[in-house]
């Protein structure tokens, strides 16, 4: 199979959770006023070390991975840690064995999400320049609750609908209608009545996470391991740092989540960088107003854009209304490979009044009857960190960060609204610590970055003294290594090579390398139609 085209299953895979901006937050708020299921969240050092059962490995049966020669296997890890000779659940996991004569070791990758499909990540060495990838073994994993991993969590598959309200709540209707639909998702996901996995709520957090690749690392027999996060997988990898510190031979974090906004406020934070970003895809449009049409300056393009919401509102088209328009705009803040597929759905949906490119935009990032991805999402983020109960805390915020960013504020708490009466009692995040693990860090993030933004990179690298932090300039795009940047992807190749990083600066506050970022795509040299980037996407 070609590149090109293990790029492209890549991308069906790990993008199929995204359609809104990451929720990050804040701790310390006050807890659900839901009936909570009891819980106190993972405790593995008051437990004993639960039994490993054996993965027996064979080819991948059918598809992508058996062309490749992936070997698949079943991880079986307790459902519960605390109980760890109790119930148990079986999690999918894939390798690509290294080829060289050379063995160093194995690297663990997670997409993000949470509730990211991994499974494919296996063939993530592929990407790695020269042939130091080769030395080592690859593992990619669909975490419990997800993909193929079995109990699968659903709540209600049809949740993601086009008959929707618009996000901005301008009526009393408006809110009481998405009030509404976002309290009864939590209940559905409490009752069990629309899916098997009602018993995971309990046990989605990320501390259970990295227990299941702790269990992953003892299966295989390897004293250490090197980890590879994009996303939220960059925060499992700071709890992975924090809990078992000698379990890690090296680090690669990529779109680096602050742990200490988990998991409330950053969804503010992430309103404000979407707003920035977004603003930089509408000014590219501008810069190319001979193909797409829609304004000759950024501040004019905005303009149209906000014309053809007001449109949608009144009439929408084939289903397609202000929401879905800004869902499908969204694509733009996370990638600007993007770019080309929503500049030509926003250009014929003007002239031609033909919205169809836009609800395909929309239909891939919420496929109806697959809401796996989002009950994950919500299940992990809703159940480890304190949210307001209150509903008029969530109100005041919103509206107070609209005024700043009224791109995707009240879709992006929409989004995470569920969690307000979440049936899973919260517990408070994991004081992250990355002062006694000792082996190499490596930070990546781009400028502007609005799915995690650059100061969580920042504030990572103060976190933990061994990390170097790398800047992609100026970039818009979320988690990028190995896109084919020489600058980044060599800095990960050396990494992977000896252990080595750049130069860590003594100046707090900034990058220890600049490297250029994933450049802007040109419409005259491609057609506007995407191939999904490959590797990491949240949602």
């Amino acid at each position: 199979m070609s590149t090109r085209s293990i790029r492209s299953v890549l991308a069906a895979a790990t993008c199929a959770v995204t359609t809104a901006a990451l929720a990050l937050g804040l701790g310390g708020l006050a807890p659900s006023s839901a009936t909570p299921a009891p819980s106190t969240g993972v405790n593995v050092k008051q437990a004993p070390e639960p039994p490993v059962v054996p993965i027996h490995w064979t080819r991948c049966a059918g598809g992508y991975l058996h062309d490749i020669g992936a070997q698949c296997g079943v991880l079986t890890v307790p459902l519960d840690y605390s109980d760890p000779t109790g119930r148990t659940i079986n999690l999918a996991v894939s390798r690509v064995k290294h080829t060289s004569k050379i063995f160093k070791g194995a690297v663990f990758t997670n997409p993000g999400g949470p509730g990211g499909s991994g499974l494919t990540l296996s063939v993530l060495g592929a990407y790695v320049p020269g042939k130091v990838a080769s030395r080592y073994d690859w593992y990619g994993m669909d975490p419990r609750g997800v993909g193929s991993s079995r109990p699968v969590l659903s709540c209600d598959p049809d949740y993601n609908t086009l008959d929707r309200k618009p996000y901005v709540p301008s009526s009393p209707a408006i809110l009481s209608w998405w009030r509404d639909k976002t309290d009864t998702y939590a209940a559905d996901c409490a009752s069990g009545e629309k899916g098997s996995g009602r018993k995971l709520l309990d046990h989605v957090r990320t501390t259970d996470n990295v227990e299941d690749y702790e269990m992953l690392r003892r299966a295989i027999g390897e004293e250490q391991i090197t980890f590879y996060g994009f996303s939220y997988g960059t925060y499992i990898a700071q709890v992975y740092a924090t809990e078992h510190p000698d379990s890690l031979k090296a680090i690669v974090m990529d779109g680096v989540v602050d742990p200490t906004r988990v998991w409330y406020q950053a969804n503010f934070d992430q309103d404000i960088a979407f707003q920035k970003t977004v603003r930089k895809f509408y000014a590219w449009l501008a810069d190319h107003k001979g193909t797409y049409r829609l304004g000759s300056t950024r501040a004019m393009v905005e303009k149209r854009i906000a014309a053809l919401r007001t449109r949608l509102t009144d009439k929408p088209i084939i289903g397609v209304g202000p929401d879905e328009l800004d869902d499908a705009i969204l694509y733009a803040g996370y990638y600007n490979l993007t770019w080309l597929q929503v500049g030509h759905a926003l250009d014929v949906l003007k002239h031609d009044g033909n919205a169809h490119p836009v609800k395909r935009i929309y239909r891939g990032g919420a496929p109806k009857g697959d809401d796996n991805g989002y009950a994950m999402y919500l299940g992990t983020i809703c159940s480890e960190a304190p949210w307001p109960s209150d509903w008029q805390t969530w109100a005041d915020d919103t509206w107070a960060v609209h005024d700043q960013a009224p791109f995707y504020a009240w879709g992006n708490t929409w989004f995470n609204a569920p969690c307000r009466t979440w049936p899973v009692a919260s517990t408070d995040p994991v004081d992250v610590d990355g002062s006694e693990y000792t082996g190499p860090v490596l930070l990546l993030n781009e400028t502007y970055d609005a799915a995690t933004p650059f100061s969580g990179a920042l504030q990572v690298r103060q976190l933990f003294p061994t990390a170097s932090l790398v800047e992609g300039v100026g970039g818009t795009s979320h988690a990028v290594s190995l896109y084919g940047v020489a600058c980044t992807d060599d800095t990960v190749k050396n990494l992977l090579k000896d252990g080595s990083l750049p130069p860590r600066s003594e100046q707090d506050g900034v990058a220890d390398k600049k490297c250029p970022p994933l450049a802007p795509p040109n419409p005259r040299q491609a057609r506007p139609v995407i191939e999904r980037p490959g590797l990491p996407l949240f949602r």
